[in-house]
């Protein structure tokens, strides 16, 4: 780091940063990554993982630095905590749009599963009722694992509906539903 940048205000760095001064940009961003990453942990990104999702609020970040002015009146944390939450925000209800369905819906097979999967069309029709009873097994497990509100949240959520429209009929703030199907989806993977 140049001696210079030592002393400097975040507010100051953000402008060297938009002036081209890419160790001001560096040392902002490397600054304000563990924001990003408290701010990452409570969520979920449908279709993607944790490195998705703090992709995104480095985006963020990185927007809060290119777009920073002092005229906002307000200090740069304040308005790099708000630019990192929108990002993110954006990119989970991007993540849970109708077009994403398919591929947020998607489970990842093990070997041993996409190697039955294969050999399913060759198999009886009493090992086909016995691999369905098996998973049907599995699903009650895991059902009877769930409170009740995560049951109702894993329902309407199989039946396509969104995090908020799940929120709004079962008259819950949309945190709380989020905070269910984590639940769910935690107990789903341990399963």
């Amino acid at each position: 780091m140049r001696k210079e940048l030592e002393g400097r205000t975040d507010e100051e760095l953000a402008v060297l940063g938009q002036e081209g001064d890419s160790e001001a940009m560096d040392l902002l961003l490397t600054k304000y990554k563990p924001l990003v990453l408290r701010q990452c942990r409570q969520r979920f990104l449908a279709g993607g993982d944790k490195e998705d999702l703090i992709q995104e609020g480095m985006i963020g970040l990185y927007k809060a630095v290119r777009d920073y002015s002092p005229d906002y009146e307000t200090r740069f944390p304040t308005f790099a905590a708000l630019c990192i939450d929108r990002q993110i925000l954006r990119a989970i209800e991007a993540s849970r749009r109708e077009k994403n369905r398919p591929l947020n819906s998607s489970v990842l097979l093990t070997e041993e599963e996409w190697e039955l999967s294969e050999t399913l069309s060759e198999e009886s029709p009493e090992s086909i009722v016995i691999e369905k009873s098996a998973v049907e097994d599995k699903v009650a497990l895991l059902r009877s694992k769930l409170s009740r509100m995560e049951k109702e949240v894993l329902d309407l959520y199989l039946a396509g509906h969104s995090i908020k429209e799940i929120a709004e009929i079962l008259g819950k703030s949309p945190k709380s539903v989020d905070n269910a199907f984590q639940r769910v989806r935690r107990k789903t993977q341990t399963n």
